[in-house]
């Protein structure tokens, strides 16, 4: 457990993952902030009423202001507009990017040693935007993407071949949205390469069902996005750092000279530990998916070239 984690933005997927934090008893204070008035506030009192009835201590406080939030340990950027129908990630880039700009601001004044994942959409180029507002070292800066973009792939291949989802091993790497890039080599059951286990045709459509995660629930719901698996993605990666488990988890981070990359954030294998990013790990990729891997930053490059910052 840590002192204080900050969640900002009190919309579905930052109020979820506040409850989450703190019914892992994460941190000792959780602090949801918005701009909204009395949303955080409401929000956080309805989730502190719930300690007693699920059993954590963890004392949850909501606020419209950065003064309650000093001296975080670990700031989770939520903060933004969702997607709407028809809306592709990349719509949000200037609206979010102001937001992502402003928050990160506050964050270098109030909390200068923290840690900051971000879930804000687009992802790697609001990660980008939080790592220049901010001026944190690459290890403090992670973009939440890989790991809610691997559990719907593994969900998708666990329903396709009636397994447990649990032993379905797998990574998803590149960019937060439609390049994406799953990597069919290192997929397993149990071991098992899940060649053997499935025909190519169908495989490939489960990548491309993966690729398009977001988009179908965004459907479905029409006036909003998802939230669940993204929170519990969020906290995943703030579970590893907190507890120091050194997870090798797929995040966005800050290339210098990765995978022959460099200058913008694309999702890799790191290992998370207490410090934050503690290695990028280079793993061996097929022709294909180094291809697809290059596609997919080339895909994030774009937006940022016309970012104001």
């Amino acid at each position: 457990m840590v002192n204080k984690i900050t969640v900002v933005g009190a919309g579905n997927v930052g109020a979820t993952a506040a409850q989450r934090i703190a019914e892992k008893e994460l941190a000792r204070i959780v602090v949801m902030v918005d701009v909204a008035e009395g949303v955080p506030q409401g929000k956080g009192l309805d989730q502190w009423q719930s300690a007693p009835i699920e059993g954590f201590d963890s004392r949850v406080i909501g606020t419209n202001g950065y003064g309650e939030t000093e001296g975080s340990d670990i700031v989770v950027i939520t903060a933004g507009i969702a997607r709407k129908p028809g809306m592709s990630r990349d719509d949000l880039l200037n609206t979010n990017a102001g937001i992502v700009k402003s928050v990160g601001e506050h964050i270098k004044q109030t909390s200068p040693d923290a840690i900051v994942i971000v879930v804000s959409n687009p992802l790697d180029v609001m990660c980008w935007v939080a790592k220049e507002a901010t001026g944190f070292p690459r290890e403090r800066v992670i973009g939440m993407a890989g790991v809610l973009d691997t559990a719907r792939y593994r969900a998708f291949l666990a329903t396709a071949l009636d397994v447990s989802v649990r032993d379905i091993q797998a990574m998803v790497l590149g960019g937060h949205g439609d390049t994406m890039v799953p990597l069919i080599s290192y997929t397993t059951v149990s071991g098992i390469p899940i060649t053997q286990l499935m025909d190519r045709t169908t495989l490939d459509a489960i990548v491309e069902r993966t690729r398009s995660g977001g988009a179908e629930i965004v459907k479905f719901l029409k006036t909003g996005s998802a939230y669940y698996a993204p929170s519990a993605g969020a906290v995943q990666m703030v579970e590893s750092i907190v507890h120091d488990q050194k997870r090798i988890l797929p995040c966005s981070a800050w290339l210098e000279g990765e995978y022959g990359m460099q200058g913008h954030f694309l999702g890799v294998p790191v290992k998370l530990g207490r410090t934050g990013i503690e290695k990028i790990l280079e793993v061996t990729l097929t022709g294909e998916e180094r291809v697809a891997l290059e596609k997919s930053a080339a895909a994030v490059l774009e937006p940022m070239s016309v970012v104001n910052l």
